[in-house]
């Protein structure tokens, strides 16, 4: 039977292989597609073979070394429960987006495939590299190339665009920042007087303690170090807003699923790795993991609160979801925050909060992958259909478009946390942890608090973004472009929509299967303080009862809520229908204007305009189009 690791290591070699191939084929638009989809579902289902034996029977004993030709380094592997999550959601979403790249590419015929295919599955080699690696120096540092440079030629994929090569240096620049502040970070604590230096992690684990009680200051400045390296690629503030909501617009749309869905969660996974994993129990006392969670948390907050109210500000499909990316990354951060701050203390119970911290972030991890993957498809399926991001010229596409609209809303409705959707139950978990948690960390209710207020700018941003695309009335661009084509997507790009819609309302309805999974993962990973996060996790035995926090004590039952709603709104139905009211079809009102004309039409500029003029200091103001409707609907008044 194949090692887990000499698994993930063949799927690597099959993307690196793989991209010669579809170079080779290039001049084959729809041949080179299939080809790519054929190589990144190979990849997947090794990573999908790696990863269950070790989350069904643990990881294994050994780190597995590779001696790759041409490197002249070994290649270090390991895979455990966390890598394994990552290394999941990272393979589904590469599937899905390459199977929507095969149609979604013909958006682009003025630009040849060889760049496209090749970077993404070069791309996708990285991550799977720097998902297992364990090695934190020179190994490390090839799988962040890997992953970096194919990620840049993908951002600046239409490179006759001025805005996207920008774009794409700015990425560029903040990416190699931020490997070597981890780099560094890395040399920092790495110990030259136990003899010849070594990067990998658990000769990093081990000489942590000894380092942490004779240099705090180093070791302040390189967990420093780390904090600023994996917050640049996670998108944290205020590092996010210098080049994620200029790097995803320009992108490709299924390479922006990959950036949103997968790529800026390598950044999670480090902060979570070096935090919680690289540190030994033995290490606490010399430690100050309170204070650092306390940081993270903030930080968490003020992410979550900038990035969601920059998305408020919005014209762009894309733009406007690069900024809520920033929003639910600090949904992440404030979850993983608030277990490093809870989990140094002796109290049980606490314990169990930080646990339940933890499992919230990695759950909102995986939710905003499915969730966030699934906006970037819609709104590439939009853009396919529209040639244009502006949403100030959408209008009226429910009708052209209904499958793209039902499942758009099924993801809009997911990321604001609506009840019922997997959103809401990791939101809700790390408010709970948040909340609960005020006991010894006075801060976190705080968090808490601007968290719901925040959720709910969530609900307005997706409340503009799904109405004016597809509930407005019907713009003369749409109308247009229905009299000269069919305007919803192909098949090839529908299924990778209701796959993605599928699982954000499985999880919201069932989110035992969710946890359970959250519960291997922890059971698989033991190193530095996962054994004790592992034993303080709530047991998910009975997989449709909802959420069990600390204690046993059941903290969200979706079955019974969706009973009780069914059954109200049946009442209301019934109610409503006892009348015998007769339903009448009229005119709408237009406000006085007798014509349905472009310039009466109400367009995405004209959202939230008191919110956009009271927090404009906060930045992120929407970039000027060309004369959009809501310029004309202003001179014409």
């Amino acid at each position: 039977m194949i090692a887990p690791e000499q698994a993930v290591l063949a799927a690597i070699l099959i993307c690196i292989g793989g991209s010669v191939l579809v170079a080779l084929v290039s001049s084959f638009r729809t041949l080179s597609g299939w080809l790519n989809f054929a190589i990144t579902s190979a990849s997947a289902v090794l990573i999908f073979l790696a990863t269950k034996p070790v989350l069904m029977m643990g990881p294994s004993a050994t780190v597995a070394e590779f001696d790759v030709p041409g490197i002249g380094l070994p290649v270090r592997l390991h895979i455990d429960g966390l890598s394994s999550l990552f290394l999941c959601l990272a393979a589904l979403i590469a599937t899905l987006a390459a199977l929507f790249s095969i149609a979604y590419m013909r958006h682009y015929p003025e630009y040849g495939l060889g760049r496209y295919y090749t970077n993404f599955l070069l791309f996708l080699g990285g991550m799977y590299g720097l998902l297992s690696t364990t090695d934190m120096m020179w190994v490390f540092f090839l799988f962040w190339q890997l992953m970096t440079l194919p990620s840049y030629v993908l951002i600046r994929f239409e490179y006759r665009k001025l805005e996207n090569v920008r774009a794409a240096n700015k990425y560029l620049v903040m990416m190699e920042i931020a490997c070597g502040a981890v780099m560094l970070g890395t040399r920092i604590i790495s110990n030259p007087m136990s003899g010849p230096l070594r990067y990998d992690f658990d000769t990093l684990a081990e000489n942590l303690p000894a380092f942490l009680s004779s240099h705090p200051f180093s070791a302040a400045v390189a967990f420093g170090l780390f904090l600023i390296g994996f917050g640049i690629k996670a998108g944290m503030w205020p590092f996010g807003q210098m080049w994620l909501p200029d790097a995803h617009p320009a992108a490709p749309s299924p390479v922006s699923a990959l950036l949103s869905g997968v790529m800026i969660k390598t950044g999670v996974y480090g902060l979570a790795r070096t935090f919680l994993w690289l540190i030994p129990a033995s290490a606490l006392p010399f430690f100050p993991l309170s204070r650092w969670g306390a940081v993270v948390a903030i930080l968490g907050t003020i992410t979550l609160f900038t990035g969601t109210m920059q998305a408020l500000k919005q014209e762009q499909s894309k733009r406007m979801l690069a900024f809520s990316s920033i929003g639910q990354v600090g949904y992440i951060l404030l979850g993983l925050g608030a277990c490093i701050a809870l989990l140094p203390h002796s109290d049980p119970a606490i314990v169990s909060l930080a646990a339940m911290a933890l499992a919230g972030a990695l759950f909102h991890v995986l939710n905003h992958g499915l969730f966030k993957g699934l906006l970037f498809l819609n709104a590439g399926s939009v853009l396919n259909a529209t040639g244009t991001q502006d949403l100030n010229q959408m209008g009226g596409l429910m009708k052209f478009m209904p499958l793209t609209a039902i499942t758009t809303l099924i993801a809009s409705f997911s990321i604001a946390g609506v009840p019922l959707f997997n959103g809401f139950v990791s939101k809700w978990s790390i408010v709970v942890a948040t909340i609960q948690g005020g006991s010894v960390a006075k801060y976190l209710p705080a968090c808490s608090a601007i968290a719901i207020l925040t959720s709910a700018l969530t609900l307005a941003v997706f409340m503009k973004f799904f109405g004016v695309i597809f509930l407005s009335r019907r713009s003369q661009l749409v109308q247009s472009r229905a009299q000269q084509h069919r305007m919803e997507a192909p098949w090839m790009m529908q299924v990778p929509q209701v796959l993605l819609a599928g699982f954000c309302l499985l999880l919201g309805l069932v989110p035992g299967i969710g946890f359970g999974l959250l519960q291997h993962v922890l059971l698989a990973s033991g190193e530095g303080l996962g054994a004790r996060l592992a034993a303080a996790f709530p047991a998910m035995d009975a997989r449709w009862s909802g959420v069990v926090g600390p204690g046993g004590a059941a903290l969200y039952a979706p079955l019974v809520l969706a009973f009780l709603l069914i059954l109200l709104f049946s009442l209301a139905y019934t109610i409503s229908k006892l009348g015998g009211a007769e339903r009448r079809i009229a005119v709408p009102w237009l406000c006085g204007y007798a014509l349905e004309a472009e310039c009466n039409r109400y367009v995405a500029h004209n959202f939230y305009g008191e919110i956009k003029r009271y927090f404009r200091w906060l930045g992120g103001m929407p970039r000027p189009a060309s004369k959009s409707a809501a310029v004309k609907g202003k001179e014409l008044a």
